[in-house]
């Protein structure tokens, strides 16, 4: 019978060897862009993905929102803004950004998802505006899902949108 015996040497080659052929497709795997959702429409330029967004309306920005959220609180908003950051998870949730404004974008009835390569694109989203509070577990959750630290210190609370609508740009 012949048995392959490696010494604590060649075992330690045998198993570098190993994780330098899987390394490329572990890479791989975790930089995939996932869509775990189909868009509702699709044109030349957009993709629109939960529901349709209404016809008319002049959207507000993440700035005039934060800035009147009072005003805003439990209200439905058509909202401009940009997506700093797309759980990478499964695109179940992004943070929308405006200088130093920010909230959590999710998605009615955890619906429908947006691909996780959104990031960085501008777009037009319909969804229910709130301030709500957020624990140590909650915001460390967060940050695992976008595949980043949790502050030591984190924001007692947050921005929030529970979206029924987003359009986002091709490309």
């Amino acid at each position: 019978m012949n048995r392959l015996q490696l010494n604590g040497r060649g075992f330690r080659v045998f198993l570098l060897l190993g994780i330098i052929n899987l390394s490329p497709a572990v890479l791989a795997a975790d930089s995939e862009v996932k869509r775990l959702s189909e868009p509702v429409a699709v044109t030349e330029t957009h993709e629109m993905f939960g529901a349709m967004l209404p016809e008319e309306g002049t959207p507000l920005s993440l700035g005039e929102l934060v800035e009147n959220n009072d005003k805003y609180q439990d209200e439905e908003v058509l909202l401009a803004t940009r997506i700093a950051k797309v759980c990478q998870k499964k695109g179940c949730f992004f943070v929308a950004q405006e200088g130093a404004n920010t909230a959590r974008v999710t998605f009615k009835d955890y619906g429908f998802f947006i691909p996780t390569d959104s990031g960085g694109k501008d777009v037009v989203l319909l969804g229910t505006f709130s301030r709500k509070s957020v624990s140590k577990e909650e915001a460390e959750h967060y940050a695992a899902d976008l595949g980043e630290t949790a502050p030591a210190n984190p924001e007692q609370f947050e921005y929030s949108i529970v979206a029924s609508a987003v359009k986002i740009p091709r490309g």
